[in-house]
């Protein structure tokens, strides 16, 4: 496959390069979304694309590099989207909690294809698993952060360890359609048990 000769037309080399890549990182969502980590191949991508390979490879070193760009990508969209949701909620701890776990289910549930890149097929692939395992340990400690003290004692450092778990977890299982379709109840009740674990938390941390 080519390239039309205009459509790089007085574009500078660096931007014509991000372009591809983008498109190369679209198409391959939209592949992702499809058939997972199978829909990948490097020829699929740049087909979806309307790209040469060899654009390919002057943007990515192999599959898995291209798998990563996915991920950060939606990674990226996430956290801006609950930095702005969560401050904008205000300090109160509820709301903020509420804002967080509404934030995330409703960004997946806008476009299930992040869900999958985000959490389900993370499981089964190290390159997302490693990134997954990041994020976590991310989201970890900002939950501790957000509780305002230094050195947490165990029970708050259990009690975030457990969110952040959890959370994964919501998340996949809302993406798989196991939780029905009412995501105001399932922010209910994921906010009311997340709020009870955090006061019991408090409470054996005083103790």
């Amino acid at each position: 496959m080519t390239t039309s000769a205009t459509r790089w037309a007085g574009v500078p080399a660096a931007r014509r390069k991000q372009e591809r890549r983008d498109m190369l990182v679209e198409a391959a969502f939209t592949l992702f979304g499809e058939d997972g980590e199978a829909g990948l191949a490097v020829r699929a991508v740049c087909r979806k694309a309307e790209l040469h390979t060899r654009y390919f490879y002057e943007n990515f070193a192999d599959t898995d590099a291209l798998l990563a760009a996915i991920y950060d990508r939606q990674a990226a969209a996430l956290a801006e989207i609950l930095e702005r949701t969560v401050e904008a909620a205000g300090p109160e701890m509820e709301a903020r909690t509420r804002a967080g776990i509404r934030g995330v289910l409703q960004f997946i549930s806008d476009d299930p294809r992040r869900g999958r890149v985000l959490f389900t097929e993370a499981r089964g692939n190290e390159v997302l698993a490693a990134r997954r395992r990041a994020a976590e340990t991310a989201l970890l400690d900002a939950v501790i952060a957000s509780g305002g003290t230094e050195g947490p004692r165990l029970p708050v450092l259990v009690t975030a360890m457990m969110f952040t778990g959890a959370m994964s977890e919501l998340a996949q299982q809302w993406v798989d359609g196991r939780l029905g379709n009412d995501l105001d109840a399932v922010v209910d009740h994921a906010v009311e048990l997340s709020l009870a674990l955090h006061r019991t938390a408090l409470k054996l941390a005083s103790e």
